[in-house]
């Protein structure tokens, strides 16, 4: 079954591993991203903005940065499926 590479990309940028649970070659790994970033957003928007604020915008800034990467590898890995699969 051929896979939108956009769609993946896209997938683990906004909620990290979804893309992978997408794609369907690393379920388990988008499954264990996708609980990191619901316990992730959750700490940053109620635990950080009340505790150390200054903090914050520095963690926001990481996530960002990983979901790009995330999103680099799901357009990669769906890119592969998609030549594999034509062999």
């Amino acid at each position: 079954m051929t896979k939108k590479a956009w769609l993946a990309a896209l997938l683990n940028f906004v909620l990290m591993g979804a893309g992978y649970i997408y794609n369907g070659r690393r379920v388990y790994l988008g499954v264990g991203l996708t609980a990191v970033a619901v316990y992730a957003t959750w700490f940053e928007n109620f635990v950080l903005k009340v505790q150390a604020p200054e903090l914050f915008n520095y963690m926001f800034g990481m996530i960002l940065v990983l979901n790009l990467f995330l999103a680099i590898d799901g357009y990669r890995e769906s890119n592969w499926i998609n030549s594999s699969s034509k062999k």
